[in-house]
C-alpha cells in the first residue's frame, strides 16, 4: 500500500471477530462509497475459533450458524436444571462462515488491504496516521477502529481470567443430546480460588464441542487442561478410546471490573474487548461486539461519527465488580452463585441481564436472588475500595 493512502475508516485489527462484524454490517448499509482499509498482519481464515450467543431466531447471522438450542443445561451437584429459552435460543457460529462473510463484504465494498502490525495511531485530532512498528506511516485515515487487545486504562480492583481448553469430539456412540446445549455443569472438580465448569455445544448426537472453562486469578498448565477434559468427557459418558478428538480450541478472557478507554484520542475508537465488549462477569464478548459494529455502520450510513455506546450500563458494570469481588474475596461460590441466579429468575431475564438488556426493576430482581449477604459486604468493600482509588487518584 502507498503509505500516503488517505482512507476514511481504517480497521487496525480488523481480521478477528470484531473486525469481520464491522465489515458485514458496511456492507449490509451498502457503504460502498466510503473508502476503507483494514490493516492487520493476519489473514484469517478456517475454523479457529467458535462463539456463541443468545438472541432472537431470524437476524442476518442465521445462514451462517452451526447450531441453535432453545433449551440449555445449568447442572450442580444438587440438581441439573434444563432451561427452555423461549423465545430466545443459544446459538452457534464457527470461524470459517465469519470469516468467509467478511472477506466478501471487503471485495464488494473495495477495501484496501494492509499486512502489517500497526505501532502506532497518530492522531491530531482532523485525522489519525497509522505508523507501522518501525514508525513508517502506513496511511492516513478521517477515523481508525481498533479492534486489538489492549490493556485497561487503570488496573482493576478484581482481575481475573476466564480461561479455557475445547475439544470437538466425534463419538462412536450416541452420547449427547443435540437439542440442547449444557451452558454451566459445575460437576467438575473446583479449583482452590474460583470458579470451573464444564460446557457442551452439541452439533449432533455424536459430535460436540466439549469444554472445561474456568474463572479465575491464574492459567493452569497444558496438561491440567486435559486431565479436566478427560475427567469431564467420562462424566458425559464419552468413551475416549472409542472416540476422536478432531479439533482442539484455546482461549483466554479477561474478566475484570477495571476500566477500558473505548475512545483513547479525538478519532480513535477501540471496540471489541478492548473497547468494553467483554462481560466482566462471564466472559461474554460477541453480542457487545455485534451491537457495536451495528452501531458503527448505522452511525456511518447516517453520516454521524462511528462512536458506538457503552457495551452494557453502568450499573451493570457495578454489579459485575461487586459480583467478581464477592467470588475472588470466597464469600460465595460460583456453582451457588450461578446457581441461584437461574433457580430464582426466568431463564429469559438472566440471559438478557448478562446481555446488558434489562431494566432497572429486572435488576433489582436479579440482585435479591444473589447470597444476600456475602454480596452486601462485596459492595461495602467495593464502594470502599473506589473510594481509595479516588483519594489516591487526586
Amino acid at each position: 500500500m502507498d503509505p500516503v493512502d488517505i482512507v476514511d475508516l481504517a480497521l487496525v485489527g480488523g481480521g478477528g471477530g470484531a473486525g469481520c462484524l464491522v465489515l458485514t454490517a458496511l456492507d449490509r448499509h451498502d457503504l460502498t462509497g466510503l473508502r476503507i482499509a483494514v490493516v492487520d498482519p493476519v489473514r484469517r481464515r478456517g475454523q479457529d475459533r467458535t462463539w456463541a450467543f443468545w438472541g432472537a431466531p431470524g437476524t442476518d447471522l442465521e445462514p451462517v450458524l452451526s447450531a441453535s438450542w432453545r433449551r440449555v443445561e445449568v447442572t450442580t451437584s444438587a440438581r441439573r436444571r434444563v432451561l427452555d429459552l423461549a423465545p430466545l435460543r443459544y446459538a452457534m457460529l464457527r470461524s470459517a462462515p465469519l470469516y468467509a462473510r467478511a472477506a466478501e463484504a471487503e471485495r464488494r465494498l473495495g477495501v484496501t488491504r494492509c499486512d502489517a502490525a500497526v505501532g502506532a495511531l497518530d492522531d491530531d485530532g482532523t485525522g489519525v496516521t497509522v505508523r507501522d512498528i518501525d514508525g513508517r506511516a502506513l496511511l492516513r485515515a478521517g477515523w481508525v477502529l481498533d479492534s486489538r487487545p489492549g490493556p485497561p486504562r487503570r488496573p482493576g480492583r478484581t482481575s481475573w481470567l476466564q480461561h479455557f481448553r475445547g475439544w470437538w469430539v466425534e463419538s462412536a456412540t450416541p452420547v449427547f443430546d443435540p437439542d440442547r446445549a449444557v451452558l454451566m455443569d459445575f460437576r467438575t472438580p473446583q479449583p482452590a480460588r474460583g470458579v470451573s465448569f464444564g460446557y457442551v455445544l452439541p452439533v449432533s448426537d455424536r459430535y460436540a464441542l466439549v469444554e472445561y472453562t474456568e474463572f479465575a486469578p491464574a492459567l493452569i498448565d497444558d496438561a491440567a487442561y486435559d486431565a479436566a477434559l478427560r475427567g469431564y468427557t467420562r462424566l458425559l459418558g464419552v468413551d475416549l478410546t472409542r472416540s476422536a478428538v478432531r479439533e482442539v480450541e484455546n482461549g483466554v478472557i479477561p474478566m475484570t471490573d477495571a476500566p477500558f478507554d473505548r475512545r483513547p484520542s479525538a478519532r480513535v475508537v477501540r471496540l471489541g474487548t478492548a473497547g468494553g465488549a467483554t462481560r466482566p462477569s462471564t466472559g461474554f464478548t460477541f453480542s457487545a461486539m455485534r451491537r457495536q459494529a451495528a452501531q458503527v455502520a448505522a452511525a456511518l450510513a447516517a453520516g454521524r461519527d462511528p462512536v458506538p455506546r457503552p457495551a452494557y450500563p453502568g450499573r451493570h458494570r457495578w454489579m459485575d465488580g461487586v459480583a467478581l469481588r464477592a467470588l475472588d474475596n470466597g464469600r460465595v461460590g460460583g456453582p451457588e452463585f450461578f446457581g441461584r441466579l437461574f433457580d430464582r429468575n426466568p431463564p429469559q431475564r438472566v440471559l438478557r441481564f448478562l446481555d446488558g438488556d434489562t431494566r432497572p426493576v429486572e435488576d433489582l430482581a436479579v440482585m435479591r436472588s444473589s447470597p444476600l449477604l456475602p454480596m452486601t459486604s462485596a459492595a461495602v468493600g467495593d464502594a470502599a475500595g473506589r473510594l481509595r482509588a479516588r483519594l489516591f487518584r487526586s
